[in-house]
């Protein structure tokens, strides 16, 4: 079975509550009546498998995706007002919920969390999965400005170990965007370099090590860490402030966590299938967004030239797996 841990969708009723304006994300209208939801940095143009179920499943059965994993999209909710970012937490879970009963066979969905409320958003989690019956939840490189490595976040990632369900790390807006706003290259460069970012505080902070069999999904096969890794572990071997808290090079963190297999390139797809392992790496798609890769992403993993099990790992089995699929 084909699994696309990574894919958006838009509950309707989250659009309405956005439509009533007042919120960090918010509805405009293009002149050609597209409908594009904004917020600062970054804006997705919405499009029918965004909001149709049925539209998404035609899509899904002419690229070969047997079952998608739902989640929301950036700017996630934690940007909201507090009341706000709840409610439409709720919305976003109960409706994923919903569509999960309704199509078993298709789709699973992540929790989106309102983390500017880190206690309420453990709660959350709880009814999430426990519930609602999804399968973990998604978080974003920062929460609104805040390093996922803040202390207040910890409870959550105890919650997530405890009960063995993956949190997936999506970028979202860089903290600092001077310079990244023309061009769209927030999206472009911005959004890779901030899950990088998200990830390397969480090993060097030792998150990773007080959580040991926390799953951790990364999105986007890991931003640029595979390529500097290298270099990132020289820096803690030499450097006296990056080894306060780990005693081991950051790669062999890295090697403990799974990441999705986005990057629009075959041979890129290939050296980090090596780096990484095929165990650690699932198929990834980004769909319905203007950048999807859903019509390559079966045929990328099957260009690889790795073995029937290892292809198998990377197109399913290691979703089944990770994200409690059953």
């Amino acid at each position: 079975m084909n699994i696309d841990v990574h894919s958006h969708f838009y509950p309707s009723q989250y659009i309405e509550e956005l439509k009533m304006g007042g919120g960090y994300a918010y509805i405009e209208f293009d002149e050609y009546g597209s409908m594009i939801i904004k917020y600062e940095g970054d804006y997705n143009v919405v499009v029918k498998s965004h909001i149709d179920v049925l539209e998404r499943i035609k899509v899904m059965d002419k690229c070969g995706i047997d079952m998608q994993i739902l989640t929301l999209t950036t700017p996630g909710v934690e940007r909201e007002p507090v009341d706000r970012g709840v409610k439409l937490a709720k919305i976003v879970n109960d409706s994923f919920s919903e569509i999960v009963e309704r199509y078993p066979d298709r789709f699973r969905a992540l929790a989106i969390l309102p983390l500017q409320s880190p206690d309420i958003a453990v709660e959350e989690f709880r009814r999430a999965v426990l519930d609602l019956g999804l399968n973990g939840a998604i978080i974003f490189s920062n929460i609104n400005g805040r390093p996922l490595d803040s202390k207040d976040f910890w409870p959550l990632y105890g919650e997530a170990e405890k009960l063995g369900f993956p949190l997936f790390i999506h970028p979202t807006s860089p903290v600092n965007l001077k310079f990244m706003e023309d061009y769209r290259i927030v999206p472009m460069f911005g959004f890779p370099v901030d899950t990088s970012l998200a990830v390397l505080r969480l090993i060097l902070s030792g998150v990773i090590e007080k959580f040991p069999s926390l799953k951790i999904v990364v999105a986007h096969l890991g931003g640029v860490l595979p390529y500097i890794i290298g270099r990132i572990d020289t820096c803690i071997q030499a450097y006296p402030e990056a080894k306060k808290v780990i005693d081991k090079p950051a790669s062999a963190y890295l090697k403990n966590m799974y990441f999705d297999s986005i990057c629009y390139n075959n041979n890129i797809l290939r050296f980090s299938c090596d780096f990484l392992g095929a165990d650690k790496i699932m198929l990834g798609t980004d769909f319905p967004h203007q950048i999807t890769d859903i019509e390559n992403a079966v045929w990328r993993v099957k260009q690889l030239g790795i073995g029937e099990l290892e292809e198998r790992m990377i197109l399913g089995e290691n979703a089944i797996k990770v994200f409690k699929i059953n």
